[in-house]
């Protein structure tokens, strides 16, 4: 995603979706548009704890907003690689990378990576699970309370 100096936003290009990459982009990039209704349609609808609706995922990304850094306009993500484990599921390599301002010499950026699991679900591209951007309790039976 393109790196977006602070109180300017503009609109993102989605991808393809004929590739896991593709799905973790937009994935994300609705995320950030806080275009709930595009990323929900992205999760495998037989996750355990699969939000029963777009208004209960909206509700659960707000109850776990650490997770997702929403607001945080100093965050930019890249799609490092894709490993593809079979033909029916693959890992994204996202990197996160971090701004932090600290005076005119003093900023710095730290960068991460986390890992996107996908599979495919009637023969298109789902998100079963992310170490970051995704609500934990959704892979779990009882769901978010």
């Amino acid at each position: 995603m393109p790196n977006r100096p602070k109180n300017e936003r503009t609109k993102g290009t989605y991808k393809a979706e004929n590739a896991p990459e593709g799905v973790a982009y937009n994935y994300l990039l609705a995320l950030q548009e806080k275009d709930y209704t595009r990323a929900y349609g992205y999760l495998l609808p037989t996750l355990k704890g699969y939000p029963a609706s777009v208004d209960v995922f909206a509700a659960n990304i707000r109850s776990n907003k650490w997770s997702f850094a929403l607001d945080d306009n100093s965050v930019t993500l890249a799609i490092q690689s894709v490993r593809l484990i079979s033909a029916d599921q693959a890992d994204v390599s996202v990197k996160e990378t971090r701004f932090y301002e600290g005076g005119f010499f003093f900023g710095y950026q730290y960068a991460s990576t986390f890992q996107m699991e996908l599979r495919r679900y009637d023969g298109a591209w789902k998100i079963v699970a992310s170490d970051r951007y995704f609500a934990s309790c959704w892979d779990q039976k009882d769901g978010c309370k």
